[in-house]
């Protein structure tokens, strides 16, 4: 079941709608058509409470003012990029420098800050929508008409499917994700100290004093970074006596996640849970990297949903993704895709009691 309902004006006046899907057990999620934005997701703790899981604001105006990026579409290419800059084909592409001297999620207008085209579709256990748009040749510096789709996918399981398709005119590149924050307590509990979290990954990719990864990897064991076995988000996040962390004031890095090279499906590369509530996430890819990251520096500007009053800490990202900085760093797997060669990948959100 879909249901549509009205989510408010822009500041131009452009009308935004959020779609809600329901499944057979009542778990819905709600995404808007500003931003291909995952607004709320209703889960069910081990009691049979339903609560909504997701940071997010209560209309469409918080998310266009906002630079949290609550459950966005971020793209053409997400997270950091050297010096706002890379080469492609031989030409120089110049993107915004909005991140002290480099460009972030490729720039102050990322897909989320866009509207999308939407198409709703209903299906034997399981709803979709499609949200669709062109990125013009020359959007955000990429090169490239860019046809683009992330579809969701809510299924009786209580799986959310993000299924992204992306193919150029010209050779560009594209690395796209979702940059939802989760708080498996409910998105007014406070901090996400108390989840349990693990990822498969032995790496990450430090970053340099420009803030983005220079082409080395780190070794995870023994580090405050390491979750190859399952802990606290607490245990360790405030240890900034450990460099990587203390610049950040906690988790915001890339890890190198240990799956196939060229996966065919989908792999199991992280799981988050909470005692409290009993509510379990796990979190498939077919993507090399994810940015784990705690909300470190969240502060809203506007009002949120509920009036909840987030702050630092209250939601933790699983934001699967290209290794950052990878169109410079030859090292790294390339996000870089000729024209006619399509962007395909899939990422799945399951949710569980336990």
């Amino acid at each position: 079941m879909i249901r549509k309902e009205s989510f408010g004006k822009t500041a131009d006046g452009k009308r935004a709608t959020l779609y809600t899907m329901v499944n057979k057990n009542g778990m819905s999620v709600s995404v808007t058509d500003y931003g291909a934005t995952i607004v709320s997701i209703n889960t069910p703790d081990r009691n049979g409470v339903f609560k909504d899981i997701v940071l997010g604001f209560p209309s469409v105006s918080g998310y266009e003012t906002t630079t949290d990026n609550f459950g966005g579409t971020i793209g053409r290419v997400c997270n950091r990029i050297e010096d706002h800059r890379t080469v492609i084909d031989g030409q120089e592409v110049i993107l915004e420098n909005n991140d002290n001297g480099n460009s972030l999620h490729s720039g102050s207008k990322s897909y989320n800050k866009m509207f999308f085209e939407v198409e709703a579709m209903g299906g034997e256990g399981e709803d979709s929508l499609e949200f669709s748009r062109l990125s013009p040749d020359g959007e955000q510096g990429w090169p490239g008409n860019l046809d683009m789709s992330v579809t969701f996918t809510l299924t009786d399981d209580n799986e959310l499917i993000l299924e992204y398709y992306a193919v150029s005119d010209k050779t560009t590149c594209i690395s796209l994700t979702n940059h939802s924050y989760f708080n498996l307590n409910g998105h007014d509990s406070g901090n996400v100290f108390d989840h349990k979290v693990w990822i498969n990954s032995e790496y990450f990719t430090p970053v340099s004093e420009k803030n983005v990864p220079d082409g080395t990897l780190t070794a995870l064991d023994g580090t405050p970074m390491d979750f190859g076995t399952e802990k606290k988000i607490g245990d360790d996040i405030l240890k900034f006596d450990y460099a990587p962390l203390a610049k950040p004031h906690g988790y915001d890095h890339n890890y190198v996640l240990a799956i196939s090279p060229s996966p065919e499906e989908v792999e199991l590369v992280a799981t988050c849970y909470s005692e409290k509530t009993g509510r379990k996430l796990e979190v498939f890819t077919d993507l090399p990297g994810m940015h784990f990251y705690t909300g470190n520096w969240v502060e809203p500007e506007n009002p949120v949903k509920e009036n909840a009053g987030y702050g630092h800490y209250q939601g933790v990202c699983f934001e699967t993704q290209h290794f950052p900085n990878a169109c410079n760093v030859p090292s790294f797997p390339s996000m870089v895709y000729k024209a006619g060669e399509p962007f395909d990948s899939v990422t799945i959100f399951k949710f569980s009691v336990e």
